[in-house]
Parts: structure tokens; C-alpha cells; sequence
């Protein structure tokens, strides 16, 4: 699907509108509408509530990245103008437009909570503290919008998600018409994020790709770092495997897509910011099974 979005963007079929319309149908239509569906289909209201204990694991892992970010801008003596954005890519992740399919096409709609968890910690902290490093990097200063911020953080997929668990605590059943309507809807999600990232791949060019310290320490944060830590993290717990499973893939995903969006609102180097995502979605195609092979192993117990 990632193919046939990056040939359809090279035959000129979708354009930087396209490419934000799929962006937009995704977030603020069809992933609210997929959580709505599947939480209410799939989940009881004791197994919702006994996952967000578990938002302690992402949070902890990405506060601990951060302070790893931190020692490696010095040792990796990367640039200035690029120390807020290596900071903030190194620590977050795509937890939606490539997360969201992985683990759904590994897992089922069982992974959905642990999915969620995972990014309801991501979002939180991308839009607060990596926005703040990102904004580091500017050239134009900007308050601090709590407004914003909370807007940013309460998304249509994190409002999606908090609708279905309150229908399901409060057990609510929506018309079936309604609940027929959110699954269609939702059944765009992962075909549309694959469209997504082909056509984000090929319009940042893959020329455009370089290897030097500033890019290398963002590959080793997002996928050495990032899911040894979360592995030392969940392994020696009494938590269940899926959940270990789920949060190990999660922790090594690419950079995020806002990432770019975010550097040119504040001025920083966009395009170190797109070429980041850049490698790390086409490394992805090749880290994602390895790690999948990983969890599956029998060694995540």
C-alpha cells in the first residue's frame, strides 16, 4: 500500500493538498470513527479501565530518551540550529500513520487499548515538551498557547477513543445504523495512512537522504534506544505479553509526520525535519518485520 502511494505521488496523481486531505480524513475522521467502533465492539469496560495504569511505561521511557537526547547532542556535538529538533525526534514517534496498521495487522483489534495508551502518552508529550524543543530552534519567539496546546493534545482520535471508552463504562449502545456507519468510516484508517507515507516518501526525495551525525543519532534514538529501553522496561514486569509486544513495536517507530509541520510554524530546519521522517519511514519498511519477528519470537514473555 506504501508502494502504490508512492507510485500514484510520482504519476502526479495526488499533490501537498492531497497529501493534507488524506492527513485530515485520517486524523479527524476516520481514526475517531475506527475507535468508536472497535472499542464498543471489541472491549468490556474492566479491561479499558485496567490499561491506563499501564501510561506509565511510554511516559517513563520517553522521559529517560529525553535525557539520553540531551548527552547525545553533546557527544554527538550536533548542530546548534538542530539540537531542539534532534530532541524531539529522537524521543517521539509515528504512533498513528504507521503505529496504528503494524500492530493491527500483527495483533488484531486486541492490541487497540495498549495502541491507545501508547499514544495518548505520545501525543501528550510531542505537543508539549517536543514543541517547546522544537520551538527552541526557531528563528521567532512564541508564547506558550495553553489553548493550543490542549487542542492539540485532546485530538479527534484521542476524543474518538475517550467517546468509546465512556459508551462502554457507561454501557451505552449506539443505534446500529450509527455503529455500522463508524466501521465503514474507520475501515479507511490503515489504507489511507499506507497511501500516506508513500506519498510523504516520495515527495521529500529520496535523494534528499544523507548520512552524517545529526540524522545518524536520530536513527539510533528511534530504533535502537528507543525499543531496547522500552524492553528493559516492560520485561521483568508482571504485565501481559501483548501489552510488552505492543509497546516494544510502538517505542520503535519513525519519526513523527508533525515534526516538519512543527519546525516550519516556528522556523526551524524544516527539511532536516522532513528528511528525518524520510529515513526513518523507508528504514522502517526494514526494522518494523525484524522487530516483529522479535516479539514474536518467543523471547518477550
Amino acid at each position: 500500500m506504501i508502494a502504490v502511494g508512492y507510485i500514484l505521488s510520482w504519476r502526479n496523481w495526488f499533490d501537498e493538498g492531497s497529501s493534507r486531505l488524506i492527513a485530515k480524513l485520517v486524523t479527524q475522521i476516520a481514526l475517531p470513527a475506527y475507535m468508536i467502533s472497535t472499542i464498543t465492539h471489541d472491549f468490556t469496560a474492566k479491561k479499558l479501565l485496567s490499561t491506563l495504569p499501564d501510561l506509565r511505561f511510554p511516559v517513563l521511557s520517553m522521559l529517560i530518551l529525553f535525557a539520553l537526547s540531551m548527552v547525545l547532542v553533546r557527544v554527538l556535538r550536533i548542530k546548534e540550529q538542530h539540537k531542539g529538533l534532534f530532541e524531539s525526534m529522537f524521543l517521539n514517534s509515528n504512533t498513528v500513520f504507521i503505529g496504528l496498521p503494524v500492530n493491527m495487522a500483527l495483533f488484531g483489534t486486541s492490541s487497540l487499548p495498549y495502541v491507545l495508551v501508547y499514544y495518548m502518552a505520545n501525543t501528550t508529550i510531542f505537543w508539549t515538551l517536543g514543541v517547546w524543543l522544537i520551538q527552541r530552534d526557531g528563528t521567532e519567539s512564541h508564547k506558550f498557547n495553553l489553548k493550543t496546546t490542549l487542542g492539540k493534545i485532546f485530538s479527534p482520535p484521542l476524543l474518538g477513543f475517550i467517546v468509546g471508552v465512556f459508551l462502554v463504562l457507561l454501557h451505552i449502545q449506539l443505534p446500529q445504523f450509527i455503529l455500522s456507519d463508524c466501521q465503514y468510516i474507520g475501515g479507511l484508517t490503515i489504507p489511507l495512512s499506507m497511501f500516506f507515507i508513500g506519498i510523504a516518501i516520495q515527495r521529500a526525495g529520496i535523494k534528499n537522504m544523507k548520512l552524517n551525525r545529526d540524522s545518524l543519532g536520530v536513527l539510533s534514538g528511534r530504533f535502537i534506544f528507543a525499543p531496547l529501553l522500552m524492553t528493559l522496561l516492560v520485561l521483568p514486569m508482571p504485565v501481559p505479553l501483548l501489552m510488552k509486544q505492543v509497546f516494544i513495536l510502538q517505542s520503535a517507530m519513525p519519526v513523527m509526520t508533525n515534526a516538519p509541520v512543527v519546525a516550519k510554524l516556528y522556523h526551524a530546519d524544516e527539511q532536516y525535519a522532513a528528511i528525518m521522517v524520510t529515513e526513518t519511514t523507508l528504514l522502517s519498511l526494514i526494522i518494523i518485520p525484524l522487530l516483529m519477528m522479535f516479539v514474536k519470537s518467543g523471547l518477550i514473555t
